[in-house]
């Protein structure tokens, strides 16, 4: 059997060091290029060795690295000019190396191509590119897996015999010839494929790092992103991060590339790709893409395509499947497109599967957040551009806190889509599994404590001491469900001082110091900004407010179990209060993510264990639950949590009611809803400022169109559907109400015991 090494160079320099190389590994074998090989007359036993010259950069504080003056320079110590490598090999000679892949005989490449080749393509094309793939491979074993880029990748994908066959598909649906179809699906590919090097790949890390480095301190989950490096021995991993900031990407990218992660190829959109940073982030690992593509068939050919091949070669993805930044502080609805591509790509490959990892990424501080807050109340976005970019990075020189990368439970996308079902209906199961991971693993920041007991107090100046005793019920709690909370010496003492003078000098509050003690606020027109802050903890309290609303509606006797006139079986009064904790669950399904109905009920019981051990063993009447309500001394969380969202939904729900049975536009009624919000705010009759929010009102309108308030029915059942909710709108905030008098109630008892 005789040999080949196919020595992939490009200059003469290059040609010498595989041929000292191969004398030295191989005698026997002949060094060639792809070029000088006849392959019609090799015999099916001819090995062919794939290798190539390495260049490594110069040792740059520990480690190889490319400089962001090298790049200035027009110089890449990865690829030398032809000029320089003799000098380098001489003065450096543990800058270069050679790295051989794996080799395969011809009758085993036949196999290949007679499998993986699109008809008319040349056997030697294939050749090169299966030499290219080993011997990037090898080079992987050298550089380390943080440098892991797909090359060659419109070559593979426009060459493979998938994709000619989907080309032919298409093009007999759209009534055009397969190589038009072909060539503008080829076309559109090319402007989002992520044409990766490692130089531009240092130097994106080298640039643009500066954007979060000095603002932040990353903190990240240790534990978990040990797992993850096992599993990324054997599967693919697709990070789905929570998206709060434009540095989110920036910190994961830091995180993994510290740990010598592969990098993620990231999915983003278009409105980013300006000069410069678009030119180098796609060459980084940014794939720009459309924000809505769903109407060009072809554009979604490439797409999938693309994804497809991501799939299939394993490389590890990323986007933020909330489609864009929260404006809220909550997750937003996700967006089920590109799961749904990715999905397809794992049902169509025999054997392929990915691990989906849920992110999520929080910040202590976050500068963006007044801007996000003006375009909830109806302000303009304003466009993302270079001097946008300048004064961004500018803003980036304050030390604003911690920024925290946690990780939820990673899950096998596969498994998850035959556990749930068929229809689109699956798609939107494990969507919402991402959410609840998400939130699951999101830690309670001190800073977004203190908005949450500021926002929940009244409308008034505290000092340090008043702050500490509303916190320290809420950390109890927190102990208590062993949620992932602050450090509790930021809730207290000198830690307390120091989370207020963030949040002050962040513009959220504003202290008084004219007095013998200092006093703290949330800042005029600012409670969006708070909320905010508030809001990334949120969901941690929902279901304890649930509780709380459904144990009100039982102490009132809203909710009795039927009576037969024996008077009710035992445990029937449970039923139906799990009925109405499953109702209020309804009312808030556009603002909370939520698990199972099995698994909802099973938490909403580990709460009641919370409140009282008692209601497993004793039939609950009024007294028993109006007294078990009000021995949650500082632990009622139902109106901190839920009061903005059902003020939101009595606007919109206030609004349709004026309405008749024309069809509405959208941003119309949110528009109006800002308004009438204005109105009712300054009137006193809502009490969350906060709620006055276009984003919110979006969730409610949604709602409502749920619920048949809004379509195409008939007018006078859309009426009866609005005026239904608003009426149970206004019941929730009642028991609202109820609840504001026990904690008042509450408060009232604990100073004349501390008067005693």
């Amino acid at each position: 059997m005789g040999a080949i090494v196919l020595a992939d160079v490009r200059t003469d320099c290059e040609w010498q060091v595989i041929n000292e190389w191969a004398g030295t590994n191989h005698p026997a074998a002949r060094v060639l290029r792809l070029s000088q090989v006849d392959f019609e007359r090799l015999l099916p036993d001819t090995e062919l060795i794939p290798a190539r010259v390495v260049w490594l950069p110069p040792i740059r504080r520990g480690e190889r690295r490319v400089s962001l003056a090298d790049a200035v320079v027009l110089s890449n110590p990865r690829r030398p000019p032809a000029f320089r490598q003799p000098q380098i090999r001489k003065r450096h000679p543990d800058r270069v190396r050679v790295v051989a892949g794996a080799s395969a005989t011809i009758a085993e490449l036949s196999e290949r191509y007679e499998v993986k080749q699109a008809k008319g393509e040349s056997f030697e094309a294939f050749v090169g590119m299966q030499a290219a793939l080993a011997a990037e491979r090898a080079e992987l074993q050298l550089v380390g897996d943080r440098y892991k880029v797909p090359r060659l990748v419109a070559e593979q994908i426009s060459s493979s015999a998938r994709f000619q066959d989907a080309v032919a598909a298409l093009a007999e649906e759209l009534g055009r010839p397969a190589a038009s179809v072909a060539q503008e699906a080829t076309d559109k590919m090319s402007s989002f494929v992520a044409t990766q090097s490692r130089l531009m790949r240092d130097v994106f890390t080298s640039t643009f790092s500066g954007l979060y480095e000095r603002a932040w301190t990353v903190s990240v989950d240790l534990d978990t992103l040990g797992r993850l490096r096992t599993l990324n021995k054997s599967s693919s991993l697709i990070f789905l991060p929570s998206h709060r900031s434009y540095v989110d990407s920036l910190v994961l990218s830091g995180v993994l590339h510290q740990h010598d992660f592969p990098p993620n190829l990231v999915l983003g959109g278009n409105n980013l790709a300006f000069w410069p940073m678009g030119p180098i982030a796609q060459r980084a690992g940014t794939i720009f893409i459309r924000r809505q593509f769903g109407s060009d068939p072809v554009y979604k050919l490439a797409m999938r395509s693309y994804l497809t091949f991501i799939v299939e070669k394993r490389f590890n993805l990323e986007w933020y499947i909330e489609g864009g930044r929260s404006r809220t502080g909550k997750l937003r609805p996700p967006m089920l497109g590109l799961l749904a591509y990715v999905a397809d790509a794992v049902e169509r490959l025999d054997d392929a599967d990915v691990t989906v990892v849920p992110t999520s990424i929080v910040y202590d501080q976050l500068p963006e957040i007044a801007a996000m807050a003006q375009e909830s109340a109806g302000g303009t976005k304003r466009p993302e551009d270079l001097k946008w970019l300048l004064k961004y990075a500018r803003g980036q020189r304050v030390h604003r806190g911690e920024a925290r990368v946690r990780f939820g439970e990673p899950f096998s996308l596969r498994e998850a889509l035959a556990e749930s079902g068929e229809g689109r209906v699956r798609l939107e199961k494990v969507a919402f599994k991402v959410m609840d991971e998400i939130n699951a693993a999101t830690p309670i920041s001190a800073t977004s404590l203190a908005g949450f007991a500021l926002l929940g107090a009244a409308d008034r100046a505290y000092t340090a001491a008043e702050i500490e005793a509303i916190l320290a019920p809420l950390l109890t709690y927190i102990t208590e469900r062993g949620l992932p909370g602050p450090d509790p010496a930021l809730c207290r003492g000198l830690g307390l001082l120091n989370t207020l003078s963030e949040l002050t000098d962040a513009g959220v509050l504003e202290i008084f110091a004219g007095g013998p003690e200092d006093v703290w606020s949330i800042a005029p027109e600012n409670h969006a900004v708070a909320a905010y802050y508030r809001n990334g903890a949120l969901h941690h309290f929902v279901d304890r407010a649930i509780v709380e609303l459904g144990m009100v509606a039982v102490a009132e006797g809203a909710v009795q179990a039927a009576d037969n006139g024996d008077g009710p079986e035992p445990g029937a009064l449970l039923a139906v209060s799990q009925q109405e904790a499953l109702r209020i669950r309804d009312l808030l399904k556009f603002e909370f993510f939520f698990p199972a109905k099995e698994e909802f009920l099973h938490r909403l019981g580990a709460e009641l264990d919370l409140i009282t051990r008692e209601w497993r063993t004793v039939e609950p009447t009024q007294e028993w639950v109006h007294a078990a309500l009000l021995a949650s001394a500082g632990q009622l969380f139902a109106r901190r949590t839920l009061q903005t969202f059902f003020d939101a939904q009595l606007v919109v729900a206030q609004q349709l009611t004026t309405l008749g049975g024309e069809p509405l536009d959208k941003e119309t009624v949110l528009m109006d809803c800002l308004g009438l919000g204005r109105q009712l705010t300054l009137q006193g009759i809502i009490a969350s400022k906060d709620s006055v929010s276009k984003d919110l009102y979006d969730g409610a309108y949604r709602l409502a169109e749920n619920r048949g308030a809004i379509g195409d029915g008939p007018a006078d059942e859309q009426d009866r559907a609005r005026r239904e909710w608003l009426a149970e709108v206004e019941d929730m905030r009642r028991r609202l109400s109820v609840i504001a008098a026990i904690e008042a109630e509450q408060a009232s008892a604990e100073r004349v015991e501390a008067e005693l």
